[in-house]
C-alpha cells in the first residue's frame, strides 16, 4: 500500500526561480521500497529534481506533462517510478520559463 509522503495542488514558481526543498516532515525519511512521483505543469518549462539518499532520479529535467485544464492522473502522468534502497527523499521545483507557472505533484512511497 503506497504511502503519501508529499504533496502540492497549483504550487507556484516564479520566472527563472527554484523551489526550496517540497518534501518535510516525518515521511522525508524512507527504507527500501518503491517511489512514484507524478507531476503536470501548468505550461512547459517546469523541471524537477528528485534526490533520495543523495542521489538523482530525476535532475532538473522537465516535466513532460503540462496544461490547464484536467486532474492529476497517476495512470498517465508518472515521472519517476523507481525502486530505491532509501534515505532522504528531497523535491525540488525550477521553472525555466519567463512567467510563473503552477505545478501539480504528488510522492507516493511503497515499503519492501
Amino acid at each position: 500500500m503506497a504511502i503519501l509522503i508529499a504533496s502540492g495542488v497549483t504550487i507556484s514558481t516564479a520566472a527563472n526561480t527554484k523551489s526550496s526543498d517540497l518534501v518535510s516532515g516525518r515521511n522525508q525519511y524512507v527504507g527500501k521500497g518503491r517511489i512514484q512521483l507524478v507531476a503536470r505543469g501548468s505550461a512547459a518549462g517546469m523541471n524537477c529534481t528528485l534526490n533520495v539518499a543523495g542521489i538523482a532520479l530525476i535532475d532538473d529535467n522537465a516535466i513532460p506533462y503540462f496544461g490547464g485544464t484536467g486532474a492529476l492522473s497517476v495512470n498517465d502522468h508518472i515521472v519517476v517510478d523507481q525502486v530505491v534502497a532509501g534515505g532522504r527523499v528531497e523535491f525540488f521545483l525550477r521553472n525555466t520559463s519567463g512567467g510563473a507557472l503552477t505545478t501539480d505533484y504528488v510522492i507516493y512511497f511503497t515499503p519492501m
